[in-house]
């Protein structure tokens, strides 16, 4: 009797079936887009006005918010310590503020029993708001009037790109799960 390799099956459904995973890839896609996000505002153009949101906060929430059991909750505190490097503020501001988030989201998780997408959206929305205060209040800066206006653009393109970085988030999910040879 001749055995068949599953693998070289050509129905339509058989390369689909019983695919091995690269571990590899499957863990690391999430860390390296994280800290992918924490460098790309460096290169963007610098204004007055702070208008680049932290993408490597948003690309941890979207990550954390989409795969809820794929981070530890204390991937915060590595993915911060990498962020405090990039991001400007004083050092350990990523640490506590992203070791905090996953330690919030973790807590709403608990309690509810189901999430839609708009709830993502206004956890990320509210986290983000959290974020950018912090961040202008530990600035050093002297926190006035004019300077908490000043952030408001950075706030509602932080809360308006969520959906965008949810969006690369699921197709880096997809291309992460894609069947890779083991390594």
């Amino acid at each position: 009797m001749e055995r068949i390799d599953p693998r070289a099956r050509s129905d339509a459904y058989g390369s689909r079936l019983n695919r091995s995973h690269s571990v590899v890839v499957a863990n690391l896609v999430p860390w390296l887009s994280i800290m992918i996000g924490s460098i790309l505002p460096i290169f963007f153009v610098a204004a007055a006005l702070p208008v680049v949101p932290p993408l490597g906060f948003l690309m941890l929430l979207s990550w954390r918010l989409m795969r809820p059991g794929l981070l530890p909750v204390w991937a915060g505190i590595p993915l911060g310590l990498f962020d405090d490097l990039f991001n400007g503020q004083p050092f350990g501001f990523a640490i506590l503020t992203w070791s905090l988030v996953m330690l919030v989201i973790e807590a709403l998780e608990m309690r509810l029993p189901w999430r839609a997408f708009w709830q993502d959206w206004l956890t990320a929305g509210v986290l983000g708001l959290v974020y950018l205060l912090a961040g202008w209040l530990l600035s050093g800066a002297s926190p006035t009037l004019y300077s908490l206006i000043a952030i408001v653009p950075q706030l509602v393109i932080t809360i308006l790109l969520f959906p965008i970085m949810s969006r690369i988030v699921a197709r880096l999910d997809l291309w992460r799960l894609w069947r890779w040879k083991r390594v």
